[in-house]
């Protein structure tokens, strides 16, 4: 389920596409973006117009005055068609036709689909936490440059992934949103997370349709109590070879909002409601869920004897790259049927279509377990990020035949650890420094987090988990940082250097050394000074008593003293060295001490 909803995160804004002859193109743009439709047909002319429709067509009329629909009709622009401000009411099939011909519409226009982001909050498998997810309610065009997250209407971090990084519990109360980097005007509405039990979370909405379609704004606000779990309970009816099923939840639901829909072998039926009444003889896998949370979604059912069933563990794992995972399948059969092989295939997607490829044991990467009954599992180690993939399960008969089951497999994303510093990663003294132990998406089993400093580890705080928190930050604070999953030790993020600025300057570790060789070179140049200054003081005889030369010795000595003292109070600043006076320093120095 999850993958389709993985599918609906490429957003579109301003769309130029070419219309391919006799095949639609369908597209998912943003509400309030805009969009440019280039005419389809192969050899556009001026007897061409733009027509719009369903079941009639009708032709788009344009004012010079228009600003939310906009034609041009020159043939170096291909005839295209612009919508601005791109609303509901504009999804509809277009096309750039000479008649209003509805077949020639449909079969060579594009169909144009509005949607808005919503954040879609989906329990964790355990623990009472839940994960976020910016998703849209169609498969939208155009990949974005990174997704931005809000916590309270502030900025809160930016990325790559659709996913909320962390999970969230009801302990603080928040708002969150999201949107798409250059279209941040374009934000999903709030959402906060109320409470969460272990068979229930609360949900408020601050307007959108995810509330109940009866109200009468989809502006208005709304709070709904989902539940955690969904089951499917079989008990006979009234009347002879009808079963009635029901569909039950972990919570006691009193919401009017809440609604239940059905799925026939996990594809959507029209059927709506907590019971329905099926035909003992019903050949397919049943399942339901809520409304508004298919996420959750119960596991298949069988009414009949001759009816398959499969059920995927976790619909969605995320895991560290050189890590180990388990991809596990349950699954039911007809007592007739004879199994004759188990296997898992993965599918990537590209652009043009799905690459399917078989997975065959191999003892360094990919492992089967076949030991339980009823239940398969796919085990792949020493993950790569190129493992980020969908995985199914397959059974071939005795009679040679290929069961494949019609609906998503396992959805598989691997990621990376990194290091984030926040406000940056040059930081003044005194502020307060949040690093960040960051992945592409929320690691599926509840983990504990170790911080390295230099390569060492740190002493673990009452605030170091995901986050370590540096307040205020000191000098002693600087250096290289890097994390790392408890479960994982072997397996750390790369480093990262935080850089701590005092008031007279930046401090990293190599300044100590830095400063000490800077203090030696500016003792060494007061000594040079001072005894030029004496030797230009000599008579030209070099006729001194053995007193004066004590007295200038001492003398030397307390200027020494004092001039460095009055350099330190100038922190140094002024000191300037000439190459051709290196040689000198150090020959002049020495009969100093021979003195």
């Amino acid at each position: 389920m999850l993958l389709a909803e993985a599918g609906c995160l490429f957003l579109g804004f301003i769309l130029c596409l070419s219309g391919v002859q006799g095949k639609p193109n369908s597209i998912c743009v943003l509400k309030g973006s805009s969009v440019n439709l280039p005419c389809s047909h192969q050899h556009p002319t001026a007897r061409n117009g733009w027509y719009t429709g369903h079941d009639t067509v009708s032709k788009i009329m344009f004012s010079v005055e228009e600003t939310h629909v906009k034609y041009s009709m020159s043939a170096e622009s291909n005839f295209t068609l612009t919508i601005n401000n791109l609303t509901e009411r504009d999804a509809n099939f277009y096309c750039c036709i000479k008649t209003a011909d509805r077949s020639k519409c449909q079969q060579s226009g594009i169909h144009l689909q509005v949607t808005e982001l919503q954040v879609k909050v989906i329990p964790a498998t355990e623990g009472q936490t839940v994960t976020l997810m910016c998703s849209s309610s169609c498969p939208l065009t155009e990949k974005p440059a990174a997704y931005i997250w809000y916590k309270n209407r502030e900025f809160l971090y930016e990325d790559w992934s659709p996913w909320y990084q962390e999970l969230l519990s009801s302990e603080e109360a928040a708002t969150y949103s999201c949107a798409v980097k250059g279209y941040e005007h374009l934000r999903a509405p709030e959402v906060s997370v109320g409470s969460i039990t272990e068979t229930c979370l609360s949900v408020t909405y601050a307007k959108g349709r995810m509330c109940s379609s009866q109200q009468t704004s989809v502006d208005e606000s709304c709070s709904i109590t989902y539940p955690r779990e969904i089951h499917v309970q079989r008990t006979p009816a009234e009347h002879r070879g009808i079963i009635r099923l029901t569909c039950n939840s972990s919570c006691f639901l009193t919401e009017p909002l809440i609604s239940f829909v059905w799925y026939e072998t996990r594809k959507p039926t029209v059927q709506e409601g907590k019971q329905i009444l099926v035909h003992i003889s019903q050949p397919d896998s049943l399942s339901c869920a809520v409304k508004g949370l298919e996420d959750v979604r119960s596991a298949d059912v069988c009414v009949s004897d001759s009816c398959w069933a499969l059920n995927y563990v976790h619909s969605r794992i995320c895991a560290l790259e050189g890590s180990s995972v388990n991809i596990s399948s349950k699954y039911s059969h007809p007592d007739y049927e004879q199994i004759q092989s188990k296997c898992w295939y993965k599918v990537k997607r590209n652009a043009e279509e799905d690459v399917r490829r078989n997975l065959t044991e191999d003892a360094d990467h990919v492992e089967y377990d076949d030991s339980m009954k009823n239940q398969h599992i796919l085990r792949l180690k020493k993950l790569k990020r190129d493992d980020s993939a969908e995985y199914r399960f397959t059974i071939t008969t005795g009679n040679e035949e290929v069961k494949e089951f019609d609906f998503p497999g396992v959805t598989l994303i691997v990621t990376e650890l990194r290091v984030k510093m926040s406000p940056s990663a040059v930081v003044t003294e005194g502020q307060r420094v949040t690093l960040t132990c960051s992945t592409s998406c929320p690691l599926t089993d509840n983990t504990n987090y170790i911080w390295y400093l230099n390569s060492r580890p740190l002493t673990p705080r009452e605030n170091q988990n995901k986050h370590l928190i540096l307040d205020p930050v000191s000098r002693e604070d600087a250096g290289s940082y890097s994390c790392a999953v408890k479960t994982n030790k072997d397996i750390s993020s790369a480093p990262k250097t935080l850089t701590v600025q005092s008031i007279t300057g930046t401090w990293t570790p190599a300044a100590a050394g830095v400063s000490a060789a800077l203090l030696v070179l500016i003792l060494l140049t007061v000594c040079w000074w001072i005894r030029k200054k004496k030797t230009s003081s000599q008579s030209p005889r070099g006729e001194m008593s053995e007193s004066v030369q004590q007295m200038n010795v001492d003398s030397m000595y307390e200027n020494i003293s004092a001039q460095s003292a009055e350099l330190d109070d100038h922190h140094y600043s002024r000191l300037h060295f000439s190459e051709n006076h290196t040689a000198d320093l150090y020959s002049t120095i020495e009969p100093l001490y021979a003195q």
